[in-house]
């Protein structure tokens, strides 16, 4: 029977919303700060950093560099190698309980090892 949200799709669930969330919000900031920043300006208005325009700097490489590093922090941090138990039967009536694995999953905890 069914005792509570399934704790490998909760965790699933929270690396996935991390994933996706963490990509809109460098997306957004991407497309923002090139497009205000990297259109319209001569040649003659351009600085460089590192090699490379500002724009291209300060709106793709520094904001993916920081992504890459929460990404690496929140999987050394947060995300955990969970067992996946044994292979149940294939039996019609368990047929239910994944629709009961969608309830309210517990908070997050921290890992501290």
């Amino acid at each position: 029977m069914f005792n509570g949200p399934d704790p490998l799709v909760c965790s699933s669930r929270r690396e996935a919303l991390f994933a996706v969330g963490l990509w809109f919000a460098a997306a957004v900031y991407t497309i923002g700060y090139c497009a205000a920043f990297g259109y319209g300006r001569r040649t003659g208005q351009l600085t460089f950093v590192l090699g490379v325009p500002d724009w291209v700097f300060w709106g793709i490489v520094a904001p993916w560099s920081l992504c890459t590093l929460a990404s690496i922090w929140f999987a050394m941090r947060f995300m955990r190698d969970d067992p996946l138990g044994e292979e149940a039967a294939a039996d019609p009536a368990d047929a239910d309980e994944g629709a009961a694995a969608t309830e309210a999953c517990p908070s997050p905890e921290r890992r501290d090892a």
